[in-house]
């Protein structure tokens, strides 16, 4: 285990470099990400076992999510507590090479396209999903789940009329905030994103109602991570504030609105997952699949812990109503002592290799398959 500390930032995202096996980002805030402002950390992980900054960078508001590009290996994303995006280049130093606004409130997620390479998107407090080209400052779509659960889709030029204004009050948004959105790794034009109604909504950015699939997936409660499985295309994860991780086929799911379509009054338990882990003891802020392996996920927690699960589920599951609980969970790590906020996977060497971070200040690299 590796630690490396963000003295006066408390921890939010972090991600592995996908062009570099020793080069992690961490995006960080001032006072819990309440006021103040944040500080992007591109740290280096040294073959002694020791872990360096390599450069700094530092914004006006607090950083909630670090994304790096896919066709750049000196560039890195961050979201912002003021509603902006902003792409950094690790080798330059003080200011970010490019900014993007038009979210008009906090930005929780930003996530890059790992097929097309090209794009990224983004998940907002104010409601919506944004599609982006770093080379271009407005977005390029704009995605939006109003309360009636119809969808607003506009784009630079489009002639199409939204069936309800291309401008949501924010005054109606707060309950409706989208926490996280993230394009399949198999599909270049495939997003999905959870919110804080307890929705899990797939969008095809090609299609004139983006809007492919509209579930339930927690009962109500807010759901705040969603992350595709790597090697098995139809297969999601969902994770949130009532403690369980659910895995999804979507293949399976039925009875739920499809294409822009209402959902119904009866759909308000949603649908049944191929499988649920239990184990955590407070809300799960952030999950992730393997990249090595199609069974294994990690998820860290307000409880203070990073969990790896082994989820052995197959597509007759859900039929048999088998659900695995805490045997599921092969592995915990309890060394934070506040909330674990980001966690994210290795691409590198022995698979298995995690890192995370927290509002302890603290950044960890650790073995997933040690006990610690």
């Amino acid at each position: 285990m590796l630690s490396f500390r963000t003295t006066g930032y408390n921890g939010y995202g972090v991600r592995y470099s996908p062009f570099y096996d020793n080069k992690v980002a961490v995006a960080t805030s001032a006072n819990y990400g309440l006021v103040g402002n944040g500080r992007l950390y591109l740290l280096s992980i040294n073959d002694d076992g020791s872990i360096t900054q390599d450069n700094i960078f530092d914004t006006q508001d607090g950083l909630f999510s670090v994304a790096w590009s896919e066709s750049h290996e000196n560039q890195v994303l961050t979201s912002s507590g003021d509603g902006s995006i902003s792409l950094f280049d690790i080798t330059l130093s003080k200011f970010p090479v490019m900014n993007f606004k038009a979210h008009q409130r906090e930005v929780f997620s930003v996530n890059w396209n790992l097929v097309e390479k090209h794009s990224f998107c983004s998940a907002s407090w104010d409601g919506t999903v944004r599609v982006w080209s770093p080379m271009n400052s407005d977005p390029l779509l704009t995605l939006t789940s109003a309360k009636d659960h119809s969808v607003i889709a506009s784009a630079p030029g489009s002639k199409m009329a939204p069936p309800l204004s291309a401008k949501p009050s924010l005054e109606n948004t707060t309950n409706d905030c989208v926490y996280n959105a993230v394009f399949s790794p198999h599909d270049a034009n495939v997003i999905i994103s959870c919110n804080s109604a307890s929705h899990l909504q797939i969008w095809d950015i090609r299609s004139p109602q983006p809007l492919q699939m509209d579930f339930i997936a927690h009962g109500g409660l807010e759901t705040l991570s969603c992350d595709f499985n790597k090697y098995r295309t139809s297969v999601i994860a969902t994770a949130s504030v009532d403690k369980t991780i659910k895995v999804w086929d979507l293949r399976t799911i039925s009875g739920v609105a499809h294409a822009g379509s209402p959902l119904q009054p009866h759909h308000n338990v949603g649908p049944t997952p191929l499988n649920r882990f239990i184990g955590h003891d407070f809300a799960i802020r952030n999950i992730a699949w393997s990249p090595h392996s199609g069974d294994k996920l990690l998820s860290c927690s307000y409880d203070m812990t990073c969990r790896v699960w082994n989820d052995q589920t197959d597509d007759k599951a859900r039929f048999l109503n088998k659900t695995n609980h805490g045997q599921a969970c092969v592995n915990v790590f309890g060394r934070h002592r506040e909330f674990v906020v980001g966690c994210d996977w290795s691409l590198w060497g022995e698979p298995g290799w995690v890192a995370s971070t927290g509002w302890d200040e603290m950044v960890y690299i650790w073995d997933a398959k040690r006990k610690y």
